[in-house]
């Protein structure tokens, strides 16, 4: 099997599998389970990016009522892979290219393919605000489907400066009656319809600089501003956006949307034969479990595109000697 190989070829520049997942978050750990288990060469990977080693407590994965850090989840996952013969390898892939349906990639070593897989995320991008990012998955959030539950009742901000940000505080009404919206020296860019929004539900709107965050270890008590105000808060929701991980989706000619996410079909295919991208690279909702569903639902097109090939060229292999 594959890990043979690896094993006999560590010192090799070169490296052979079926499939190749590159990232090895939720989704490509998801893939790289369903792909072992149908007896596929999976290789997976991985530069230990993932977005999942921020959260300390993700509370909205299935079965695990009492959450789960989000770094105890992907160590699972990738056991689970492991025990079924994927293969890991750390590096950081820097450049795919694709001809005569094979994919060649580079990273500290040379790699080859049959099928690829790209599950590379993307970056939320923190605010720009000193002491911050100690409070990152304790009380500086992303997501409001993923941790508004958890600010409930509490005096929660919201980062921003356009319509999405007016959205946000309000959706953010569910969870508690306390929540403003903060520009940080930046003048509003909503639209009159949100405007109106605000002076209806009595968003109140803080549009001076931010020079300094004032916090109990990982848990916010205040905002200061630069007019010497300090605003109570305890929690922080960013608006900033997202940097998405397409480049060597680019690369090799894939579709993108507006967003720079990489378009796919219901089977998770790219508009490049043989290529394949799932979790938050694509448009879906960027969410764990959605995450690994997509990988898995990645897993199955690919596996059932290298059995239909094989019939098609007489190339069906048997069954694999246990390792």
């Amino acid at each position: 099997m594959l890990i043979a190989f690896l094993l006999h070829h560590r010192n090799d520049a070169n490296v052979n599998a079926e499939v190749i997942i590159v990232g090895g978050g939720i989704a490509g750990l998801s893939a790289a389970i369903y792909l072992a288990r149908a007896r596929r060469h999976t290789l997976v990977v991985d530069d230990g990016k993932s977005m999942a080693h921020w959260e300390p407590d993700v509370q909205n994965y299935l079965g695990f009522p009492n959450g789960i850090h989000g770094l105890d989840l992907l160590r699972r996952a990738k056991r689970q892979a492991a025990r079924y013969g994927a293969c890991f390898v750390d590096d950081r892939i820097a450049t795919a290219q694709s001809k005569e349906s094979e994919f060649t990639l580079r990273g500290e070593k040379s790699y080859r393919c049959r099928r690829l897989l790209l599950a590379t995320g993307i970056f939320h991008v923190p605010p720009d605000i000193p002491g911050v990012r100690a409070c990152l998955g304790h009380s500086m959030f992303f997501c409001k489907d993923c941790d508004g539950y958890r600010v409930r009742k509490k005096k929660v901000a919201i980062y921003g400066w356009t319509n999405e940000a007016v959205e946000y505080a309000l959706a953010m009404r569910a969870y508690s009656d306390r929540v403003y919206i903060i520009s940080d020296g930046r003048k509003p860019r909503w639209s009159r319809r949100h405007k109106a929004w605000v002076r209806e539900y009595g968003i109140p709107v803080y549009t001076t600089e931010i020079i300094n965050t004032l916090r109990l270890k990982c848990h916010l008590r205040a905002i200061e501003l630069k007019d010497g105000r300090r605003i109570p808060t305890e929690a922080l929701f960013t608006t900033r956006g997202d940097i998405c991980f397409n480049k060597l989706a680019r690369g090799l000619g894939a579709k993108l949307d507006r967003q720079g996410q990489v378009k796919v079909d219901n089977e998770m295919r790219t508009s490049v034969r043989g290529l394949y991208a799932a979790g938050c690279v694509t448009p879906a909702n960027c969410q764990m479990i959605i995450a690994a569903g997509e990988g898995a639902m990645a897993a199955q097109a690919i596996n059932k595109s290298l059995f239909r090939e094989s019939l098609a060229t007489h190339s069906l292999t048997g069954h694999l000697p246990e390792r």
